[in-house]
């Protein structure tokens, strides 16, 4: 697999379009770290870390609108791709729907948000947009 994290993004994608409670993908920390991330902003509902083998794998508990039946996330989007990498300074930090949306960025910092890099003042590879 060349980019996992492409991989990752279209689980929880497929899972949404299937109408799907909970996905499971293979575990690593940079998914964590974004699983994290979409659970302190409201995307998805809970996260599980499951420890079983070398790897392990993450439960995402998708978030869903009981009488709309409508998922909370509407789009994620790969940006920076192994084949062609997109980096940000802060002041050029992308806004995702006039900042209705986030960005996940990877800094030197570790990986946050476009929000939170802007406030430190720091730049990084943009992961992906979710809104």
């Amino acid at each position: 697999m060349t980019d996992p994290i492409a991989d990752y993004l279209t689980r929880l994608r497929n899972a949404i379009m299937a109408h799907h409670r909970v996905v499971e993908v293979p575990a690593s920390n940079l998914k964590k770290e974004i699983t994290k991330i979409l659970f302190e902003k409201g995307y998805i509902l809970n996260y599980k870390f499951v420890e079983d083998g070398p790897q392990g794998s993450i439960k995402v508990a998708l978030k869903w609108n009981p009488t709309t039946k409508a998922n909370a996330i509407k789009c994620l989007k790969r940006v920076s791709t192994p084949g062609l990498r997109k980096y940000t300074g802060y002041k050029d930090m992308p806004r995702v729907i006039n900042g209705l949306g986030i960005a996940i960025l990877s800094t030197s910092k570790g990986v946050m948000t476009d929000k939170e890099a802007a406030e430190l003042k720091i730049g990084g590879e943009v992961l992906c947009y979710v809104y």
